[in-house]
């Protein structure tokens, strides 16, 4: 599968690796389905994962650097 919209290098220049990128893009789709408000009025893309990518893109969806995970 390719992406064509939006391209891989605009989403690059949002968020600093393909790993964080494929991270970020993951949790934000399962926020959409599980019914979190959108990000943008419109989208191009009828799935989750490609919302997520333009809400990317759009940089209304960012990593949060200050985020800590408890691990017990």
């Amino acid at each position: 599968m390719k992406i064509t919209y939006p391209s891989i290098d605009k989403l690059l220049d949002r968020v600093d690796s393909r790993y964080s990128l494929s991270v970020l893009a993951s949790k934000r789709a399962h926020e959409l389905e599980a019914g979190s408000p959108a990000a943008l009025e419109k989208f191009k893309s009828s799935k989750s994962v490609g919302q997520a990518l333009e809400e990317i893109a759009a940089g209304k969806v960012i990593i949060d650097p200050d985020h800590k995970t408890n691990i017990d």
